[in-house]
């Protein structure tokens, strides 16, 4: 029994804790936030027993993922690029719409994000450029280059309708070239170009764009919707811009994110994060115990983008911090076995994926507490998810090969290292 437990858990034990802790916080946390899901359903058990099996299949995709060595990752890099490049592509003309972005495609039934194939697509593929043009001073000043022209088929399209996957992959990639010891005068100037980037879209949301919540006190509004619809560009350019009005009202809302009274804060305008503070307000510190949210009937993505703050307010504070460590450990171990690696592929590979799951845990804790605008990115492996759940579960399974399969460096206290060094001596 041990020696069959031992085949399926393959891969190093401590991810496998933080996978598994993760997982029941997700079963316990989905089930209490989707009660206002359960009411409407008349189906009390189908939300959570679908998120179930949805984990169940995702960690038969780990498993089955952490059973190919490494060296075949490579293989697929150049397919799963493509795949990604054609999904994103598809999804921008002929997506499935939700919350007002385009962002789903369905085949056969099964709705799924290409977006979340093509980040680790471009992981994937960094890693490798990374890894073929390290040099014994660092990598190559090539291998920018590479990973810019490979970026620059992924991450535009991604940023049309996700901006804030597209600025946390970027910012995932920058982290792996910084670990992969790209030189940093060329690092400081591709900041800059990024910055200057970054300063450029914001000024065409906040001049082209229109918050529509602001405009929603002016007498004269319905009017000028009116107006604005007939004068709606419906050209490729109109559509890829429509996003501006979402992100600009974001931006507002973020930035006048003053001290309001509670007895002005407006819950029809700024219903998900006062609900949120609420919710980790009326925790109490100590939580009021699983099953037992009160904001979970007013957060529209309580089991989603909001899962934190019903973590908070039913967890407690040391709950919400325990979660938040989870991540941590797995960001903390991952990277002990980068640094166990002999070759630089999977540990380039390792560092980028626990760096994508980590970036993206961080700044949905970020977003639930206040700290970052709302976004709408869901906290991996926690939140009600589809394919995306699937996907994160895979990059598990990738790490956990790494962890197995790869080549370790000689450990400084073997046998072998301790013969070299009476035999020098």
């Amino acid at each position: 029994m041990d020696k069959t437990l031992g085949n399926i858990f393959k891969g190093d034990k401590v991810i496998w804790m933080v996978f598994f802790f993760l997982c029941i916080i997700s079963v316990i946390e989905v089930y209490s936030a989707s009660a206002g899901l359960t009411y409407k359903g008349g189906h009390y058990w189908a939300p959570i027993v679908k998120h179930t099996g949805i984990l169940l299949v995702g960690v038969f995709a780990m498993v089955v993922t952490l059973n190919i060595k490494c060296k075949y990752f490579k293989i697929v890099t150049p397919f799963l690029l493509l795949i990604a490049v054609v999904a994103l592509i598809t999804v921008l003309l002929a997506g499935q719409s939700t919350n007002g972005a385009q962002r789903w495609i369905s085949i056969v039934g099964i709705q799924f994000q290409p977006s979340e194939i093509a980040k680790g697509a471009l992981v994937l593929a960094t890693a490798q450029i990374l890894s073929a043009l390290q040099t014994e001073h660092g990598a190559d000043k090539n291998a920018f280059k590479y990973i810019l022209i490979v970026s620059a088929f992924i991450i535009p399209l991604i940023m049309v309708e996700n901006l804030s996957t597209a600025m946390l992959l970027c910012m995932v990639i920058f982290m792996m070239m910084i670990i992969g010891r790209v030189p940093g005068k060329i690092l400081g100037k591709a900041l800059g170009v990024v910055t200057l980037l970054i300063l450029t879209v914001f000024t065409l949301v906040m001049v082209v764009g229109e918050d529509h919540e602001k405009e929603n006190a002016n007498p004269n509004h319905i009017e000028q919707v009116a107006v604005a619809e007939q004068k709606k560009d419906p050209s490729m350019f109109g559509s890829v811009f429509h996003r501006f009005d979402t992100w600009k009202g974001r931006i507002d809302r973020f930035i006048a994110g003053k001290e309001t009274p509670p007895e002005e804060f407006d819950l029809d305008k700024d219903a998900q994060i006062g609900h949120a503070n609420i919710a980790i307000v009326s925790s109490n510190f100590i939580g009021k115990g699983p099953g037992n949210s009160v904001e979970r009937d007013f957060l529209s993505q309580a089991f989603s983008d909001f899962i934190y703050a019903i973590i908070i307010e039913e967890m407690g504070l040391f709950g919400g911090f325990f979660v938040a460590m989870l991540y941590i450990i797995l960001l903390f171990r991952t990277g002990r076995i980068a640094n166990r690696c002999e070759n630089n592929f999977p540990a380039f590979l390792a560092m980028g994926l626990a760096l994508l799951l980590v970036t993206q845990a961080l700044f949905n804790m970020c977003v639930a507490v206040g700290l970052a605008p709302v976004t709408g990115q869901p906290l991996p492996l926690v939140s009600k998810g589809g394919t995306s759940t699937i996907i994160n579960c895979v990059y598990i399974g990738a790490i956990l090969s790494v962890s197995r399969s790869a080549k370790k460096k000689p450990d400084a206290d073997s046998d072998e290292v301790m013969a070299e060094k009476l035999a020098t001596a």
